[in-house]
Parts: structure tokens; sequence; C-alpha cells
């Protein structure tokens, strides 16, 4: 009886695939139809077998191979492989199941206990057609990354997510083919960790360190040039940044296009519209900022939010940035209309048949709306448009959508008796019954 249970909790990966894509499962076919000669007695291998180019085998107990044969002969079209949420320790295993597969392209070995066993580096030639590799809680070594990025020329994607490293190993061998590191969740803190990246990956274009501690960019504008040349997109969301000095030298990445940095501490005393516009007006080359795409009216809007946000601090007080859109618009006054706009106004907000009457913030911002009638009128989270219909001029100009999350309400010129409609979001236009 033991000896039976002990051969159950042993699954290999054979048989694991042989009962998932098996004709009874897919009597319709799925994927690409395989004919399996006659097995021997107590084979696990079906005769006949149906499968797709991805593969998904996760979550199944799988700690074995199996035979590599019928690998060979199951998985000779397969590109993708899922074998997450197993429980593979072995590289021996891993290897025989990867060195059977000839064209794999994507391999997912997340919340496989592979802590404290390496990667052998006369094994990892094997892995060398892959192009995106997921090690997600693995808790496996930096010696068995290197020995796996050595071997694999083609690798663009790496990720190293939640596996506790408080520091990086550098690399004797650079991989120059890496596009996207996402090493989000671990416990790294100083920025001398991070440059090893660059020395490790210098065609880099996409770092996710989101959720690390890291509390500063602690390079010259000369040193990230040289190890991130090729950085576009650099996630710090819930990172330990507190001071705009870091801000301001992410712009000394030559090419870095978008930037998150949500949850910092140096956000934290500002409103949402504050935390937007002071970001982006620091940030003049970045086209994506937290997400959403920067307009041309978004970063203006932003840029002369900056320049009045500062005017009134001492000259010595004057953050660098301030100088230089000063001399892009000048010294501005503050806006004229600020204080004969009333604080608050109140709309007819209507919801199919339902209209009610909502009082509205004007310096809250088109997202604060949206939120605030979400909770009111017990709205969707998702799948809504707003419009505003001013009561003066809807003959004239008609509805007008409100987009941009970042907008203050203001902007809108918005004044007692008009209207906000909500619709669908599956309605392509606010249709003339609507109003």
């Amino acid at each position: 009886m033991e000896s039976s249970f002990d051969e159950e909790e042993v699954r290999t990966f054979v048989q694991v695939v042989s009962e998932k894509y098996n004709a009874d499962n897919f009597p319709y076919g799925h994927g690409v139809g395989i004919v399996i000669l006659p097995s021997p007695p107590g084979s696990p291998v079906k005769e006949h077998l149906f499968l797709p180019s991805s593969v998904v085998v996760n979550n199944c107990g799988i700690r074995k191979a199996g035979d590599k044969s019928y690998i060979a002969t199951l998985c000779a079209h397969v590109m993708e492989l899922d074998l997450s949420h197993n429980q593979l320790d072995d590289w021996a295993e891993i290897c025989s199941i990867v060195s059977n597969i000839p064209h794999l392209d994507f391999l997912n070995l997340s919340m496989n206990p592979l802590s404290g066993v390496e990667l052998e580096p006369s094994m990892a030639d094997i892995f060398s057609r892959v192009r995106q590799l997921v090690l997600i809680n693995t808790r496996v070594s930096w010696e068995t990354v290197h020995t796996l990025t050595r071997h694999t020329p083609e690798l663009e994607e790496l990720f190293l997510c939640l596996n506790q490293y408080n520091t990086v190993s550098e690399s004797p061998t650079s991989c120059p083919s890496l596009r996207l590191l996402h090493i989000s969740d671990n416990l790294l803190q100083d920025w001398t960790e991070v440059r090893k990246f660059g020395l490790m990956f210098p065609c880099l274009r996409t770092l996710v360190l989101a959720n690390n501690g890291i509390e500063t960019v602690g390079d010259s504008q000369e040193t990230l040039q040289r190890l991130f040349p090729n950085l576009r997109s650099i996630n710090l969301t819930n990172s330990g940044l507190s001071k705009w000095e870091d801000i301001e030298r992410l712009n000394f990445f030559p090419k870095l296009e978008e930037v998150k940095a949500k949850g910092i501490p140096l956000l934290q005393p500002y409103s949402d519209h504050e935390r937007h516009s002071l970001l982006l007006a620091q940030l003049p080359s970045v086209m994506v900022l937290n997400g959403g795409e920067v307009s041309k009216e978004d970063r203006e809007a932003a840029e002369r939010f900056f320049i009045r946000y500062y005017q009134d601090c001492p000259q010595e007080e004057l953050p660098p940035r301030y100088h230089v859109l000063v001399s892009k618009y000048g010294h501005l006054a503050p806006l004229a209309d600020v204080d004969l706009r009333p604080r608050r106004t109140v709309v007819d907000v209507r919801w199919g048949d339902r209209v009610v009457a909502v009082s509205l913030h004007l310096e809250h911002t088109v997202a604060e709306l949206r939120k605030q009638l979400r909770a009111l009128l017990q709205l969707p989270n998702n799948g809504i448009r707003l419009f505003f219909i001013s009561r003066e001029m809807c003959s004239v100009v008609g509805p007008e959508e409100l987009k941009s999350g970042a907008r203050a309400l203001h902007s809108y010129r918005i004044r007692d008796g008009d209207e906000i409609l909500v619709v669908p979001k599956d309605k392509s236009r606010c249709s003339s019954s609507h109003i």
C-alpha cells in the first residue's frame, strides 16, 4: 500500500500531458493531433493526443520528466511550456523535458522549489532557444541565473520576482540579448545593486523594480548614460524614493520614455493632481507616466502648474527645472479666474432613467469625479463613460466627453444646472436620445 502511494505522488510530465490532452478530453481535436503507436501495458501515454503549441500543465504535482522518447514525440511542435506550481526540484529533470522540445520559445518554471539547487553549466545549452524565461518565486540562486543567461543567446525577457534577493551577484559575462528584466517584489534597497543590471544587460529596455525598497537613484549622468544607454521604461512603484533629486536623475537615462512611480514616499504629501503635475513637469522626455499617455496639452498644463506652484518660493529653494520652464513660458501670473470661480457647483447626473443632483468640487479631477459617482450611484468600477452637457451651449457644441483623468473639472467651465451623462462604455457615441 505504501509503495502504491509513493508511485501516485511522483507524477511525471509525460503522465500529466497524456491525461490532460488525450482524445477523451478533446474529442473534437485541440491543437495538433499526434498519433502514438500502441503503448506497452501500464504506459501512461494514450494512443491519440491533441497538443497545442502552448502547453499548460501547472499545479499538477509534476516531479519527474518521464520517458524522453515520448516527450520528443509529444512536443515536437510545442513552443510555449508552463510548468509553474509543480514539484520540480532537480534541474536534471527539467533539462530532460526541455532538451526534447526543439522549438521551445517560452518557459515558465515559477513556484517550483529550486532553492539551493544549482544548474550544471554542462546542461545549460539545452535552454539556448528560450526567449522568455519565468523564474518567479523559485528562490533560484544568482549563480544559476548567470549560468542560464550565459547559455541563452536569444533570451529577451527574464522574470525574477519574489525571490527574496537583497543583493545582486554580478556576472562576469554580459547578456546583450536581454530587453526586459522583471525583478519586482524582492528586497533590493541600494542603487549600487541596481547598477549591476546595466553591466550584465547592456541592451536592457525595460526594468521593473516595483515593490523593492530602492531608496535613491544614486549615479551621475555620465554613469547612467553609460550603464543604461537603451533603457526606455523603468518601474519604481512602491519604492523608497523620497527626494525630488532622484526624479530629476531619471532624465539622465538617455532614451527613457516611460516611468511608473506610484506609492513612493516623496509624493505622499501631495494631492493626486499635484502628484501628476509635479512629476510630469520634472520629466520632459517621458511619453507615458504611471500607465497613461502624455498629451501635449497635459504636459503644458503640468509645466505651467509647476511654475505657479514654486514661483513664490525663495530663490534658493527653487528647483532647477523651474528656471528651465520659466525660460520657456515666462513668469506666469496667477490664473485670473481662480478666485472668481465658485469652488462648488450643482449639476444633474443622469444614469439611465435616474437623475440625481450632485454637488461637485471644481478643483477635483475627472478621475476623482468618477470615484465620487461610483460611490454615490453604485456604478460599476469599469465600463462607463462620462459626458458633460452645458445647459447654455448644448444646442451648439453637443456633449463633451470627460476623457483625461488628470484634468481639473473647472477647466470645462461647468456651471450650476449643467448635466453629467453616464453611459456604458460599449456605446460608441453619445446619441441624442440621451440628451
